[in-house]
C-alpha cells in the first residue's frame, strides 16, 4: 500500500493507450465467441492468434511460471483459471477472461465476465454490480485522492448488495511491468494509501463473490475459487489519472 506509484510520461501513456486498446479488442473478440459447447482452450488459441495478428506478445504467458496467455475462469473460479480442452461452456455459466499484452515494451491488462447463453437473474445481478463497482472505483482515480478512496468506493458499493469483494487479490500499478506499485485493494478506508497524481496508471479490478470472500487455490497451483463455491465475477480496466480526471485506457 505504501509503495510510491511510478509516474508515466505523455509518450509512455500513449503507448499504454495503444496496448490496452489491443487488449480490449481481443477481449471483445473472445466475448463474441462465447456460447454453449465451446471448450475454454479454444479461447486460448484465439487469443494467441490475435496476438500474432496484432504483432504483440501475450503478457501472462510465462509470467511467474503461468503457462498460458489467457486466464479463463468459470462460475466459482475467481481468477487464474487455466484454459482446458475438457472444460466445456454450458448454458447458464458465467466466464471471466483476464488478459494482457506487451506492446513496445509496455503492458496492457483488462478483464471482463460474460454470461453463456441465458443466465440466472442472480448471475446477471452479480455481473452488473461488479462492473458498476469498477466504475465507482475508477471515478475516485483523481489527483489528490488516495488509493484507499478507490478501494472504499468499490467495497461500499458491492456490500450494499450483500456481496463481498475478494481480498486475496488486488489491482495494481502497470507500465513496463505487469505489476507495479501501488497495490489497489478492492476494500479499505478512504483517505488511506498512496496519494494519486497525474501520470499514475492503475489496473483497477474488482473481483466479487456472491457469497464469502474466502479463497481456495486448486491443485493446479493457480486456479482460485470461492471457498464456499459461490459465483464470482471479475471486471478490470487500466486507467491513467489526468488533470481532467480518470481516462480509461482499455476502452474502445
Amino acid at each position: 500500500m505504501k509503495a510510491k506509484p511510478i509516474l508515466k510520461s505523455p509518450w509512455e501513456i500513449e503507448i499504454l493507450r495503444k496496448a490496452n486498446r489491443i487488449v480490449m479488442e481481443i477481449l471483445v473478440s473472445l466475448k463474441e465467441a462465447v456460447k454453449p459447447g465451446v471448450n475454454t482452450y479454444e479461447f486460448e488459441e484465439m487469443a494467441l492468434n490475435l496476438c500474432e495478428k496484432k504483432k504483440v506478445k501475450p503478457a501472462f504467458k510465462g509470467y511467474r511460471g503461468y503457462p498460458y496467455a489467457l486466464c479463463v475462469s468459470l462460475n466459482e473460479e475467481i481468477v487464474h483459471g487455466m484454459p482446458r480442452k475438457d472444460r466445456i461452456l454450458a448454458e447458464g455459466d458465467i466466464v471471466s477472461f483476464d488478459f494482457g499484452v506487451i506492446y513496445e515494451g509496455y503492458v496492457g491488462d483488462a478483464a471482463l465476465t460474460v454470461g453463456v447463453g441465458k443466465i440466472s437473474e442472480t448471475a446477471e445481478k452479480l455481473l452488473r454490480v461488479t462492473e458498476e463497482a469498477l466504475y465507482r472505483g475508477i471515478d475516485k482515480a483523481r489527483i489528490g485522492n488516495r488509493v484507499g478512496d478507490i478501494s472504499f468506493a468499490i467495497q461500499s458499493y458491492v456490500e450494499k448488495f450483500g456481496y463481498n469483494v475478494i481480498r486475496s487479490f488486488v489491482g495494481h500499478g502497470i507500465g513496463r511491468n505487469l505489476h507495479e506499485p501501488p497495490e489497489v485493494p478492492n476494500f479499505g478506508k478512504p483517505g488511506r494509501g498512496p496519494k494519486l497524481e497525474a501520470g499514475v496508471v492503475l489496473a483497477i479490478e474488482p473481483m466479487v463473490s456472491a457469497g464469502s470472500y474466502e479463497v481456495q487455490i486448486l491443485e493446479d497451483g493457480w486456479t482460485a475459487v470461492t471457498k464456499d463455491r459461490s459465483l464470482s465475477a471479475h471486471f478490470e480496466h487500466s486507467v491513467v489519472i489526468t488533470p481532467n480526471g480518470p481516462e480509461i485506457l482499455s476502452m474502445l
